[in-house]
């Protein structure tokens, strides 16, 4: 069984205040059809809905899905938060756009940070939460993961946007993946462009340094599938072996890429989705 060591408090970069504050209203997208098995898609930190998910939603409304999708503080069209995230805060949030959207009951379907943000909403609204797909997700964060995010947090502090371009690419991708990008692909990934990455990626970043699901996870009595990223280098496959292990019954699977299954294998990745979905009839 896997074990994730105790994480130590995080220091607060100087440019996000030390005192929570409320969220702002969620920019959310709404597809498929509303008679349809509901769906909420939680992203992953530094990223948005149309980055982690433009993909999938057609795929999911194709089979009849209805989709709701938030973007983050910072993300997508959401205003910056103006003070640190807090999981539960955010994970009601979600909840709260889904009911918004006429969702009775629905399955959170989680990448990365959003895999906590799922687990958090499941433990909290368990009378909505049908079931539960997490990918490359994690816990808590480890001395690794820490390390990195540190980096990351330093880098957005400064305003070295070469620099976290460089460290989101090197996490974000297999080596094999990034060494295949031509020319063109490698020179977009690094764009150095500070308008690219999400205006909220500090708070994001910062809240996945902080949290701590770990209490929440032999509560969930849904039907769970826990998809591991056996070649990132970003959150280690063992945070997913983690879950897999401690939310009772999950199931799990592996998919071979780095961080961004879906943008290295996305039809591998979204096959895995809409099984399981069938299988439990989500």
């Amino acid at each position: 069984m896997t074990q994730i060591p105790a994480s130590t408090p995080a220091s607060t970069p100087a440019s996000i205040p030390s005192s929570p504050t409320a969220l702002p209203k969620l920019s959310t997208t709404v597809a498929g059809d509303p008679a349809g098995p509901g769906i909420l898609l939680a992203h992953g930190a530094t990223g948005s809905v149309e980055g982690n998910y433009g993909g999938l939603i057609p795929t999911l409304t194709a089979t009849g899905h209805h989709v709701v999708a938030p973007d983050y503080p910072g993300s997508g069209n959401t205003p910056r938060a103006t003070g640190p995230l807090e999981l539960d805060a955010l994970a009601d949030a979600l909840v709260a756009e889904a009911t918004e959207a006429g969702m009775d009951t629905f399955t959170v379907i989680g990448f990365s940070m959003g895999t906590a943000v799922s687990v958090r909403a499941a433990a909290r609204h368990p009378e909505r939460v049908r079931g539960l797909v997490l990918t490359a997700g994690l816990a808590k964060a480890d001395a690794r993961t820490r390390v990195w995010l540190d980096l990351w947090l330093r880098l957005l502090e400064q305003g070295d946007y070469t620099g976290f371009a460089q460290v989101r690419a090197l996490s974000g991708l297999a080596p094999e993946a990034f060494n295949a990008l031509s020319p063109t692909e490698r020179a977009a990934l690094l764009d150095p462009d500070p308008s690219l990455p999400p205006a909220g990626s500090a708070e994001q970043a910062a809240l996945v340094r902080a949290l701590d699901t770990t209490a929440d996870l032999p509560t969930i009595t849904v039907p769970t599938l826990v998809i591991a990223t056996t070649l990132d280098t970003l959150l280690h496959p063992s945070h997913s072996r983690y879950l897999a292990d401690h939310i009772p019954g999950a199931e799990y699977a592996e998919i071979a890429t780095g961080h961004l299954p879906m943008v290295e294998r996305p039809a591998e990745w979204q096959e895995l989705i809409h099984t399981f979905l069938t299988k439990h009839r989500l």
